[in-house]
């Protein structure tokens, strides 16, 4: 039975991310860790393995009552449930989320929740290839960054609790920024990666390549077998700043692709130089912008 005398700390979603924030969270500040969850085998798999001290199908039952709401669902579903249950949230209560576009989803809770309800974006830096709860492990976030985008009214309290969840499930360093430097960095360093390797899945020549594939090829494209549902959600609605991205790209592949064309061997050593000397920086010790 859970115990209403405790602080409550609601985690929406029991997939790979959600179900490992809920295992990382445990012992977090003695608050009570619920798990929400649609699906009857994730509620099954997760009561069995411990995750939260207690799970629900239910969630207008436990957010009620809850001080921190984490979201850990797909986009869309994110900015459903913020307008499906925005009378269901306790006054002074915190939402927050772990998805991986940040305009969108503060737009959204801006339009839905009332003003006693605070929300601060989260952007969890981790994650592998696999999804589901039963790929979830509480050492997920260890020495990942972990990336807030605060209102410009959120609580100080919420902030600083936000900070000290940041320490206590391992990450390495807190970033705070806004939510449009935010989806124009992860459209650079997450997004378009997946899309330049799913575009090297789409050339013919893949199959008659199985077996053939260098290291520098199984790298590229680790990442394509994803999972479509979600990226078509985090593409589309980061849409802007993936396509200023993207139409940079383009620039360099065709300016790369010209110069081979042209036979000029100096002009593509001169430019392989200057790319690979960049690379070589950047891997230089250094500050770091997520500090």
């Amino acid at each position: 039975m859970a115990d209403e005398r405790k602080k409550r700390l609601v985690v929406v979603g029991l997939g790979l991310i959600g179900g490992s924030m809920a295992m990382a969270l445990k012992g977090f500040e003695d608050l009570e860790i619920v798990g929400v969850d649609v699906s009857e085998p994730t509620l099954r798999f997760a009561s069995e393995h411990g995750v939260g001290d207690f799970v629900t199908g239910d969630a207008a039952s436990v957010i009620g009552g809850a001080d921190v709401v984490m979201l850990a669902l797909h986009p869309q579903g994110i900015l459903r449930f913020l307008e499906e249950h925005k009378d269901h949230f306790k006054s002074g209560a915190l939402v927050t989320d772990v998805c991986g576009i940040k305009t969108a989803i503060m737009d959204g809770a801006a339009k839905s929740l009332p003003p006693d309800v605070d929300f601060i974006g989260c952007h969890p830096m981790a994650g592998t290839e696999f999804s589901g709860i039963e790929h979830a492990f509480p050492e997920m976030f260890q020495g990942s960054h972990l990336i807030l985008t605060p209102r410009e009214d959120s609580d100080p309290e919420h902030l600083a609790l936000m900070e000290r969840l940041a320490v206590h499930i391992g990450c390495r360093d807190v970033y705070k920024t806004t939510p449009e430097d935010h989806d124009a960095m992860i459209a650079y360093t997450s997004q378009v990666m997946h899309i330049i390797a799913v575009s090297v899945c789409d050339d013919p020549m893949l199959f008659q390549c199985r077996g053939f594939e260098g290291s520098s090829f199984r790298g590229c494209t680790r990442v394509a077998a994803l999972d479509v549902d979600l990226w078509t959600q985090l593409f589309s609605l980061n849409r802007p700043a993936l396509t200023e991205v993207l139409d940079r790209l383009i620039g360099h592949l065709e300016s790369y692709r010209d110069t081979l064309a042209s036979g000029d061997d100096k002009e593509l050593a001169k430019k392989l130089a200057f790319s690979a000397g960049r690379k070589r920086e950047m891997d230089l010790p250094g500050p770091d912008l997520l500090k």
